[in-house]
């Protein structure tokens, strides 16, 4: 955890501080919001985002180290980063791999919250989000596209009806 944190705030190479705790499990159980949002700081840019949000914040809310509570607030910080993470983490509850079983209520909930950004690095990462959900839960994500229509981008809304139609998020072009 000490590496991983000096890595942090060296900020360099910190995707590796966080494969380093994902794969020592008793250093990964001592994850908890504190030390999450410690990891956290200083977020800059979508590869540090997605690498710490799938390698370590996602998992651990999917395991239950992580609570609604922090990603809530992550949510709704003016930073576009830190909206992005909450987003992404959703990611880790509809993976089996991250240890997520399909959560609806949970992704929804972050997915509704930020419905009206349009940060264009938010707007990604809410695709992202839905089209993860997609995969368990195609009727919840057409019935959340139809309820939040007139609040989400227009690349939200292609995206995921896409990944409901074809599986894909962008299909390919007959030829």
């Amino acid at each position: 955890m000490g590496l991983a944190m000096e890595l942090q705030r060296r900020r360099a190479h910190r995707w590796l501080g966080y494969e380093l705790i994902r794969h020592h499990r008793s250093t990964f159980e001592l994850l908890n919001d504190r030390s999450l949002d410690d990891l956290s700081a200083g977020l800059d840019s979508w590869d540090a985002v997605d690498a710490f949000a799938r390698i370590l914040s996602g998992p651990a809310w999917a395991r239950g180290l992580a609570s609604d509570t922090l990603i809530g607030h992550w949510s709704r910080s003016t930073d576009r980063w830190r909206r992005r993470t909450a987003l992404v983490s959703t990611v880790a509850l509809n993976t089996p791999a991250d240890g997520g079983r399909g959560d609806p209520g949970r992704t929804l909930a972050v997915c509704r919250r930020l419905a009206g950004d349009r940060d264009d690095m938010v707007v990604k990462a809410l695709s992202w989000a839905l089209r993860a959900l997609a995969v368990r839960d195609g009727a919840t994500v057409r019935h959340f596209l139809v309820l939040e229509d007139a609040r989400l981008a227009a690349r939200v809304k292609r995206e995921v009806r896409h990944k409901l139609e074809t599986g894909l998020k962008t299909p390919r072009r007959a030829r």
